[in-house]
């Protein structure tokens, strides 16, 4: 194996100061796995730690970015007993979070992969093997790169915590990669799918996916109105809250009588506004939502082999091309970007 490796690294604040440089590969200390990274997808929280805008304390520089990867363990440290070389493996975004109630240190960001621990935008990586969980068999390394935040926070909105049933109705807001796994997800549940979206194409395309109804909400900006209209006036069971701010107003009005909404995104602002009164009368759930634990994450893991269930991939781009990868990413895929590390070296 080579002794050095390409990294992609921030020595501060700014896309434009990305910088691919050559370093030491690493070497795994006691119940850590080194790691080949094959893939990497990125996340609007990514775009966010790159321009110092997530993490209440800066994390030492020079940072690497990037919260999720897939890749092949190719050396493991003494006392592993989790993994050995050659297995697939994805990271745990949460390294601490393995089960049941959340650790205390995540309300401040905690030791969370991507920010403020370092990232995966690397040709190898260290995890320890507590942070690591067996890859798909069914997917390839791109997919299966796609996993551990995107998927895991549609999976514990609608499955863990939400309990999702057959015949419930479920709105998933946009069609960035949370929103379409909660469109497979749910439509694997047995529940019926709204996406709503401001782009009539990207609408398209989600029906192709199975979406039951869409809502343009360029054309309709009292969205729920619409989503009433299309649920016979009941109303929505689950709804995935991606936009913030006065948007949340909408949702609740949306909300069947006992729905639930997962506050899992703030595309459009961080503080949401609302009236308590509706929340009473429908006996409303609000429960925000931010990934999930190691458990459930090998949970869903296990439930995409058994369902066949394929991540929706708008973009692969080169290692070499990161910061094209960052803008895509601006713009709004129709599901995820991933970067792809075969080959570099």
């Amino acid at each position: 194996m080579a002794e050095t490796m390409q990294r992609w690294q921030l020595p501060a604040f700014g896309i434009d100061n990305l910088e691919r440089v050559v370093v030491p590969i690493p070497e795994p200390g006691r119940g850590e796995l080194l790691v080949r990274v094959s893939a990497v997808s990125l996340n609007y929280r990514d775009k966010l730690v790159v321009q110092g805008h997530l993490l209440p304390q800066a994390p030492a520089m020079p940072f690497t970015p990037g919260s999720d990867m897939a890749g092949e363990v190719v050396a493991v440290g003494a006392g592993v007993s989790r993994f050995r070389q050659g297995d697939r493996v994805v990271g745990n975004f949460w390294t601490t979070w393995l089960d049941g109630e959340a650790p205390p240190d995540m309300s401040r960001h905690g030791r969370s992969l991507g920010g403020p621990l370092p990232g995966m935008l690397a040709e190898y990586v260290l995890l320890h093997e507590d942070f690591a969980v067996a890859a798909p068999a069914s997917l390839s390394d791109e997919e299966a790169s796609t996993l551990p935040i995107a998927a895991l926070t549609a999976w514990f909105a609608l499955v863990e915590t939400g309990r999702i049933k057959p015949g419930q109705t479920v709105l998933v807001q946009g069609t960035g990669g949370v929103a379409l796994f909660g469109l497979q997800i749910a439509r694997a549940s047995g529940a019926k799918v709204i996406v709503t979206s401001r782009s009539a194409a990207k609408l398209e395309r989600a029906k192709a996916l199975g979406a039951w109804g869409v809502i343009d909400t360029a054309a309709t900006p009292q969205w729920s109105d619409a989503a009433l209209d299309l649920t016979g006036g009941r109303g929505v069971d689950h709804i995935l809250e991606l936009i913030g701010g006065n948007n949340i107003a909408q949702s609740t009005a949306a909300l069947s009588s006992g729905g639930r909404i997962s506050q899992v995104g703030f595309l459009k602002d961080a503080d949401i506004t609302l009236s308590v009164v509706p929340m009473m009368l429908k006996r409303a759930i609000l429960q925000g939502v931010t990934v999930g634990h190691r458990r459930a994450l090998e949970d869903m893991v296990q439930a995409f082999d058994t369902l066949a269930l394929k991540p929706v991939i708008d973009r692969t781009y080169p290692f070499a091309e990161a910061p094209a990868a960052f803008d895509h990413l601006e713009r709004g895929p129709f599901g995820k970007v991933v970067i792809d590390l075969h080959g570099v070296g």
